[in-house]
């Protein structure tokens, strides 16, 4: 049997470990890549590591990027991290947690990792309705790197066809987590906080604790993680 490789973007957080048990339900062996990108909090990578081992990933690599070298962002830089925001306030502009271009480089680098493998599947864990309104997180964004990835490449000039699968786009945050959970996701490892602490406790007030907590509140469910300003 021919081996499936999906290349999976994990930074340890909800949403990219739910898509790693979507592509290995979908029969990919996962090939998972996480990024020391400069950001404040590395207790993500922490998370990454636990996720990738236990979901059992065929490999996972850690790359070093340096954004915070630019700046441009909060969680990249000393600037504070906006919290109790409503959702009107989160879907009004672009929030001061983006990062410039961050998913253009990623995936640009998964695409490199595909290459080599000589695979054709890229997940990416981007969201369309729950987000903080993060252009990169856009289908015809998608859409327009999945082009230029297909002129760009040894694979695509030879007639083969490089996908970036985006399940979770359409989805809302309650969805994500049904998903994971009927998957048997384990949302106790994964870290999704702007500001946990390096023992690993949420914040429970930045937008990315706030859209979670309302995901599992609207499942009757109780997030595992800790949170240490829940309000």
């Amino acid at each position: 049997m021919v081996e499936r490789k999906g290349v999976v973007l994990l930074s340890g957080g909800l949403d990219s470990s739910t898509v790693v048990a979507i592509a290995k339900s979908q029969g990919f062996s996962v090939y998972a890549l996480s990024f020391d990108y400069g950001q404040t909090h590395k207790t993500e990578l922490k998370a990454a590591a636990n996720v990738a081992a236990k979901m059992q990933v065929s490999r996972h690599i850690v790359l070093k990027v340096d954004l915070s070298a630019f700046g441009g962002s909060a969680l990249t830089g000393d600037a504070a991290i906006p919290k109790h925001r409503s959702p009107a306030e989160m879907g009004e502009g672009i929030p001061v947690t983006y990062v410039p271009a961050r998913n253009t480089v990623f995936l640009s680098l998964a695409l490199a990792w595909a290459e080599s493998l000589q695979a054709t599947d890229i997940f990416i864990g981007v969201n369309a309705l729950d987000y903080s309104g993060y252009p990169d997180c856009r289908p015809e964004f998608i859409r327009a790197f999945e082009a230029m990835a297909n002129l760009g490449t040894k694979i695509g000039s030879e007639g083969g066809q490089i996908r970036i699968h985006t399940p979770l786009i359409a989805m809302t945050k309650a969805e994500i987590i049904r998903s994971g959970l009927q998957l048997g996701v384990d949302y106790g490892m994964t870290v999704t906080c702007y500001d946990v602490s390096d023992e690993g406790e949420a914040c429970g007030a930045c937008d990315a604790c706030l859209l979670r907590l309302k995901g599992f509140a609207e499942n009757s469910a109780s997030d595992p993680v800790r949170y240490r300003d829940v309000s």
